[in-house]
């Protein structure tokens, strides 16, 4: 299924509505004019396996742009839109998308792309125009509004987020269906583990750029279901969304749980959620304790899962498994896992190692990057691969996550963990968010640093840095305390909630001209 269905059979229906604006494209609007979009394409010289790019911000165009790549077999690369000129403009060569849909909204560093990908020769914009683009609505209005001869199914290629290095491309292969047949692996796992239907309402309140909101939103419009759109997460708006579209299903990241969790009672109250059936969470680790609250709040409806772009393997664990095995991030529904040593030695249960997937063969390359994707693969077996996480599992197969494994302290040359301290101190009330890094010592090579972001009303001092060291040796082992707590406005987290840990360790090992993106 996919909206050329929809649009048949409810084109009034909405695709997709914007949270705060309210405006909405239904799937008549979508069908045609991703039609249009998607002759323009091949009016440029397109064919299916070429590749094109989108660079705005969460706009209901967006969805145009989407449905038009997947129903004419190109690769589609989304670019993150708090890049600046020149990052985006890496992203856009190094992709070799031969066109580009920008925004006006974005129109500033959008005017850096035209001279840092000369292979991009089809360039258009949404809501305005810009020296070295065409007017989107103006260019795809040329156009019919009717479907391609052949609709080969089409596949996103998108970039890591760059938070230890430059940013690749994590290309899989066309699946060689043609659109109308190929409901896709996402939309396949919503109907089998969350019941989506045709009556799904999804609240979406990540950026659309990234991996899992773009592959859950999409999922739902192959069921016909109605994405309500938030242009940003805010934690009482995300609420009131609920309410006011009675949304049935969502994704989270755990930070977002945590900024809800945080708001002062009154704000959490009198809004009816009783419609909200599965909120599905993702991204990193969920702390136990902030999911035990979540629990008490929305009920048994939390699903959680683990797994990367790559797809190279899943993890999913249901409400009732996580209250069974608290912590787990569940069982794997693709691939198999193995916990390996850093020399590829396979490890017994209940040991920590690098979590690899095994599936039939290698399910993805990084794009012009063979040595990186040779670094992903395990060194004697070639079609098991990691995303460089650290876990382990218990007797019943369940998967622990303890770490990135870029993020190991070693102390005295015992290996410490940050995510299990990180758990622990933002249950502190004070704290609004912390990260714990690793920072130069004579004596012990790396000490245990917790830099925190307080909670509104709460005002940095030596005294409650004390606080925090103290708290943190009630709940961890006291070789794994920080030493000492800095404190930052606001920690540089990802728009999609991961920390950019890397910018933060940079602080403190003399490194500059990192940034946030």
């Amino acid at each position: 299924m996919y909206p050329g269905i929809w649009a048949q059979h409810t084109p009034d229906k909405a695709a997709a509505i914007h949270a705060v604006s309210g405006e909405t494209l239904s799937y008549r609007m979508l069908d045609d004019r991703s039609n249009q979009l998607a002759q323009l394409f091949w009016s440029q010289g397109l064919r299916p396996g070429d590749h094109v790019a989108i660079f705005m911000e969460n706009n209901l165009r967006y969805f145009e742009v989407i449905w038009a790549a997947l129903r004419s077999g190109l690769y589609l690369t989304t670019i993150n839109r708090y890049l600046t000129g020149e990052e985006a403009g890496y992203i856009l060569d190094n992709c070799d998308a031969r066109a580009l849909i920008a925004s006006h909204y974005l129109a500033e560093p959008a005017a850096a792309l035209p001279g840092l990908a000369p292979r991009c020769h089809t360039r258009l914009m949404t809501d305005g125009s810009a020296p070295g683009y065409e007017s989107y609505e103006n260019a795809i209005a040329r156009h019919p509004a009717q479907p391609l001869a052949e609709q080969p199914a089409g596949q996103f290629m998108l970039y890591s987020s760059g938070t230890t290095g430059r940013p690749k491309g994590i290309l899989r292969p066309l699946s060689g269906a043609n659109i109308a047949d190929d409901l896709g692996p996402v939309a396949k796992l919503q109907k089998a583990l969350w019941k989506v239907t045709q009556d799904a309402v999804y609240l979406s309140p990540a950026p659309l750029y990234h991996s899992a909101p773009l592959s859950f939103c999409t999922g739902i419009q192959s069921h016909g279901g109605t994405v309500v759109m938030m242009p940003r997460f805010d934690e009482r708006a995300a609420l009131e969304a609920i309410a006011r579209h009675r949304v049935t299903h969502s994704q989270w990241v755990p930070t977002m749980f945590t900024r809800m969790l945080k708001m002062p009672a009154q704000d959490r109250a009198g809004l009816d959620l009783s419609s909200h059936q599965v909120a599905v969470h993702a991204a990193a680790p969920c702390p136990e304790g902030i999911k035990r609250q979540m629990f008490d709040w929305w009920g048994p409806i939390l699903y959680e899962y683990y797994g990367g772009t790559e797809l190279n393997g899943l993890t999913h664990c249901s409400p009732e498994e996580w209250l069974a095995h608290p912590g787990t991030v569940g069982k794997p529904i693709l691939g198999k896992l193995h916990i390996c040593a850093e020399d590829g030695r396979e490890l017994p249960v209940g040991e920590d190692g690098i979590v690899y997937f095994e599936l039939p063969k290698m399910s993805f390359e990084y794009y012009h990057d063979a040595a990186k994707t040779r670094s992903a693969q395990h060194p004697e077996h070639a079609n098991w691969s990691a995303l460089g996480d650290v876990g382990h599992v218990d007797a019943e197969g369940y998967l622990y996550l303890t770490d990135r494994a870029t993020f190991m302290i070693i102390s005295g040359g015992v290996n410490i963990y940050p995510q299990e301290i990180e758990d622990a101190l933002v249950l502190h009330p004070k704290i609004a968010d912390v990260a714990v890094v690793g920072v130069p010592d004579a004596e012990m090579g790396e000490a245990v640093k917790a830099v925190v972001q307080l909670a509104t009303g709460n005002t940095p001092s030596p005294a409650l840095a004390d606080e925090i060291i103290a708290y943190a040796r009630l709940h961890v082992a006291h070789y794994k305390c920080p030493k000492s707590v800095d404190f930052l406005d606001e920690l540089p987290r990802l728009p999609t909630g991961k920390l950019y840990k890397r910018l933060l360790k940079d602080r403190y090992w003399g490194k500059t001209g990192s940034r946030i993106v």
